[in-house]
């Protein structure tokens, strides 16, 4: 592959994380990131996000992210890496937030609305009524409103903070911001979107690929003037500005990528470029997601209808709850990680019928925000620590399968990331439920499939393109140590819980289903 240094950066909740490649000798040379809570501390915050406001605000400075890249480029200059060869750089940012800027470039909102702020569900409900109901919403934008997404911020706005609106020209999601500010910000800094990450909007339609003028219509019909245009993702929107290039010691040729939203460039750097690789992220929530040729809807809503950022799409699920109920156990009893394995190996698959509906703090799929755990089939003396461990690490797997069987896919291998992945409980619990291979993916994630990006979109401008399999497939490291086939003696056990916790997450939302408590009987028969 041509010689010559990508660069990726992942704009976080928490951080902001670079990672520069060399694609001649095919390895990552360089990764470093910034902890907002800790390296810039004036903005006091938690995990990234303003402490303070109402109850179920969630917001940040977008300054702090400027300041954050500021920080991550000094620390580049002074390191031993040649940025004047950094041929370009691609951004992933946190999905969903919502900035807003005037015609000359300033915040209008000095705070941005995150993905997880849940105060807009009034908002939610508003628009989908205006627009005809849930089926005809996910027929305008191929998803349902959801609180997480940015169109029901826009609305927010416009209800309660009508000035600011009027006041703004540009609404930008995060990504699009850093691109703005990386091509020149308030001098000539461009203002432009791509598929992927908008697609997560609700605004705009990852099948037919235009505004939905329904949507727009019911916020405001003039929100359509301050939406910037979508190009395609497999291009340069620029080149980086002569301040940061006189600052920081890039070469002017530097150009900058469309860039896209951290699940799409999670899906790159895990190598899930091709169908049949599904990635999982086992984070405080859990995502599981997968490359598809042809835009897929689901008619409920709850599986996240995207575009990628190569020209095709992206079915996600989000269930809110997952390492959240694990770290509490381990606090509760004091286990360490591996302790924790320890004792999970001493209980039997299945549970002997104990099961936990993990819906600690609301949940997103389903679409649950005052929902709340439910404990099925423990009697009196089952509160211990070795049942309730159990409980937990198979109650947030089939969570997370719950949704996922919506997608109905033909599943090679799981690719697995995030903190939960390293252990040997969890990538073999997975392996069972979803009856898969699962493999932990080792490596940097969103900002990995942000360099390989660039790369990808950079040579193929250059007059020597190649398959992003091919940009991707040397960077992407498999932990083969820790794969983890499915117990062909524990499916059919699998195969009743499953069946059992999808007839109890119905009943709980007052929907039709199998009678729980047969299921169950039948479940311990064969735990």
């Amino acid at each position: 592959m041509d010689k010559g240094l990508f660069a990726g950066l992942d704009v976080s909740t928490q951080s902001c994380k670079i990672v520069v490649v060399n694609t001649e000798a095919e390895e990552v040379i360089y990764v470093d990131s910034v902890i907002y809570d800790l390296d810039l501390p004036k903005y006091e915050t938690q995990n990234g996000v303003v402490q303070g406001l109402d109850p179920g605000v969630s917001e940040s400075d977008p300054q702090m992210w400027v300041d954050a890249i500021h920080k991550t480029f000094t620390r580049l200059k002074t390191s031993d890496i040649p940025q004047e060869k950094i041929r370009s750089i691609s951004v992933s940012g946190q999905q969903h937030g919502l900035v807003a800027l005037d015609d000359k470039g300033n915040l209008t909102r000095l705070r941005s609305k995150l993905w997880n702020d849940f105060s807009t569900a009034e908002e939610c409900k508003i628009l989908t009524d205006r627009v005809g109901g849930q089926t005809a919403m996910i027929h305008e934008v191929g998803n349902s409103q959801r609180t997480g997404y940015t169109a029901p911020k826009i609305l927010h706005m416009y209800r309660h903070k009508r000035e600011i609106y009027q006041k703004s020209t540009t609404f930008f999601v995060v990504h699009n911001y850093i691109n703005w500010f990386l091509t020149g910000g308030k001098e000539d800094g461009v203002r432009v979107m791509e598929p992927g990450d908008t697609s997560g909007m609700a605004l705009w339609n990852p099948r037919t690929g235009k505004w939905s003028d329904k949507v727009i219509e019911a916020i405001d019909p003039e929100l359509r003037d301050k939406l910037p245009p979508v190009k395609p993702s497999d291009q340069s929107i620029g080149r980086i500005s002569s301040t940061l290039t006189e600052r920081y010691g890039f070469s002017p040729d530097c150009t900058v990528d469309a860039g896209s939203g951290d699940n799409m460039y999670g899906a790159i750097g895990t190598g899930n470029v091709r169908p049949g690789i599904v990635s999982v992220s086992l984070g405080t929530s859990g995502t599981a997601f997968s490359f598809m040729e042809e835009p897929f809807t689901d008619p409920t809503g709850e599986i996240a209808s995207y575009c990628d950022s190569t020209g095709h799409y992206l079915p996600l699920l989000c269930v809110s709850n997952l390492a959240n109920g694990y770290n509490q156990i381990l606090t509760l009893y004091g286990l360490t990680h591996e302790k924790f394995n320890q004792i999970v190996r001493k209980t039997k698959p299945g549970n002997s019928g104990k099961l936990l509906i993990p819906w600690y703090s609301g949940e997103r799929t389903p679409d649950l925000p005052h929902a709340a755990p439910v404990y099925f089939g423990f009697g009196l003396e089952d509160f211990t620590e070795e049942i309730l461990c159990r409980a937990v690490l198979e109650g947030h797997v089939l969570s997370l399968y719950d949704g996922f069987r919506r997608m109905s896919l033909d599943t090679e291998e799981i690719r697995l990331t995030g903190g939960l992945s390293q252990s040997q409980a969890w990538c073999q619990t997975i392996a069972n439920v979803f009856e898969a291979e699962t493999v932990p993916v080792e490596g940097e994630g969103a900002a990995l499939g942000a360099a390989l990006h660039a790369a990808w979109v950079w040579l193929k401008e250059n007059g020597k393109p190649h398959s992003i399999q091919d940009v991707v497939a040397p960077f992407v490291v498999l932990d083969e140590k820790r794969r983890k086939k499915p117990e062909t003696e524990h499916i059919a056990v699998y195969r009743a819980m499953k069946q059992l916790f999808h007839a109890l997450s119905l009943r709980l939302r007052g929907q039709k289903g199998e009678n729980p408590f047969s299921l169950r009987i039948d479940l311990t028969s064969l735990a």
